[in-house]
């Protein structure tokens, strides 16, 4: 049984990662931040958010023991935080500025590992944050990385489909999966626990990709032996390319999120599927499973993070006790519905939770439903005997904002900079084909990145070009709305 405990809503744009502490659950964005929430409510701790990058944070992940949290972002750099203060314990920067897509730590915080869109990982001494070498592991961009339970191998993953088995020490080759999910691979995890037989040791390894695929592979390592990877299992529940996956403690689940906006739960040793969670109105780009307690954290690009509970069925009083928890944020069924879609139940629910009750009785006997809120306007509001001006103008204020709302989170992904994944009010084009906004790309040109934030490729030229058209077009989306 998996049951939803609770919604986050804080972020303003798409959740790109999830990761759990023992006691702690951190969420990262595009909207440049990372967000922090104890586990024991999920109410947000006091020195959240975290603002530091300059760009989307795409990642960010714990230290075993809880005491820092990693951060990294399409700016180049990785940040560490303490996860008590929230304050910058240390930023590294990528030797080459490159964009970084993917960071890992070491289960004995020996190691820091950094993926790039360069086809790049930088490899950083953790204790003393100094860099120990960048190696060139892929020709196209590193957007999976993950270290070995026992920390003396990391995998990569790579747009063009890749697997690579790596030892740490000096970033030799072990073994190399060529197209292990055709059109890219999106996340790896290894599960924490192995098995070691004689002189052998045996690992499990999760990955998906953009074939919609989940596969389980074993890793297995013998002394003066070269490592091998077979395939265990091949997942195939999911219907467009899957983007996250990770595994439960203690490995015997593993969970991954997908383009069709589902969430799966799998059986880890049988490759059976046990649960399909469908609450995201968008995509699901990452998910997590907490050290210590029952939670599974999913985010997607509709700006939430949903908490499941795993395990036995609640009771009601356990379910009212956890709502009261998660302090209001539990997912009603109205807030994952776009307006047009809502009943007139869902339009009363959220009445109530904007202090309008007195004016239920007036749209219960009127049928308003989502359509009708929707095309609510002052004279109307008259019409159906609203005669308290105030009242009348906060019911008006109060659809706007929910009208903005869903309407910003529902933008037409070409009319968001690729850089900072905010509505462009001023598009152009670059050298790369790409079209972004002038702000953020002519800052990206200043930090000395000459190459496209899209295909890592060298800019022809800091030429710039206005899109009018692209211009006109948001214009009139915005108008629409």
């Amino acid at each position: 049984m998996v049951s939803l405990m609770c919604t986050l809503r804080d972020h303003t744009d798409e959740v790109g990662c999830c990761a759990f502490s023992p006691s702690l659950l951190a969420t990262s964005s595009g909207d440049k931040t990372l967000r922090v929430y104890n586990t024991a409510d999920f109410s947000e701790v006091p020195f959240s958010p975290l603002s530091g990058h300059g760009y989307g944070v795409h990642c960010c992940c714990f230290s075993s023991c809880g005491s820092y949290l990693l951060s990294c972002s399409t700016d180049g750099s990785v940040i560490v935080w303490s996860s008590e203060t929230g304050e910058r314990a240390a930023v590294l920067q990528h030797p080459d500025r490159s964009p970084l897509r993917v960071c890992a730590l070491a289960p004995d915080s020996s190691h820091l590992l950094a993926g790039a869109c360069d086809g790049t990982v930088a490899l950083w001494d953790f204790t003393s944050k100094t860099l120990r070498r960048c190696s060139a592991v892929s020709e196209a961009s590193v957007v999976a990385c993950c270290f070995s339970p026992c920390g003396q191998m990391f995998v990569s993953g790579c747009t063009y489909g890749d697997l690579k088995l790596w030892d740490v020490t000096d970033v030799n080759l072990l073994h190399a999966e060529k197209d292990a999910h055709d059109l890219g691979v999106t996340c790896c995890s290894f599960a924490q626990q192995f098995k070691v037989d004689g002189c052998c040791v045996e690992f499990r390894l999760a990955s998906c990709g953009q074939d919609s695929q989940l596969k389980i592979w074993i890793v297995s390592q013998r002394d003066g032996a070269a490592s091998v990877m077979k395939l265990l299992h091949t997942l195939t529940n999911q219907s467009a390319p899957v983007l996250s996956c990770a595994f439960s403690p203690d490995g015997e689940i593993v969970v991954s999120g997908s383009v069709d906006k589902s969430v799966a739960v799998y059986d880890a040793n049988l490759g059976t599927l046990l649960h399909t969670l469908k609450q995201h109105d968008r995509y699901v780009t990452a998910v997590a499973l907490s050290p210590t307690m029952p939670w599974i954290a999913t985010g997607s690009m509709d700006r939430t993070v949903n908490v499941w509970r795993i395990g036995d069925e609640i009771s009601a009083a356990d379910s009212e006790s956890q709502q009261t928890v998660c302090q209001g944020r539990k997912l009603t069924g109205h807030s994952r519905l776009l307006l047009a879609d809502w009943s007139e139940e869902d339009v009363q629910a959220w009445m109530c939770e904007e202090g309008l009750q007195e004016l239920i009785s007036i749209f219960k006997a009127n049928n308003i439903d989502g359509p009708e809120l929707n095309k609510l306007n002052k004279e109307t509001a008259t019409e159906l005997g609203i005669e308290s001006v105030g009242l009348r103008g906060r019911l008006l204020r109060k659809i706007e904002a929910l009208k903005a709302e869903q309407s910003g989170s529902e933008a037409p992904d070409e009319f968001l900079c690729p850089i900072t994944r905010e509505l462009m009010k001023d598009p152009v084009i670059a050298a790369d084909g790409y079209s972004y906004e002038r702000q953020s790309i002519e800052s990206w040109i200043r930090g000395k990145n000459k190459t496209s934030p899209m295909t890592n490729l060298p800019l022809q030229t800091t030429l710039l070009t206005p899109n009018r058209s692209l211009k006109m077009a948001i214009s009139r989306w915005k108008s629409s709305q």
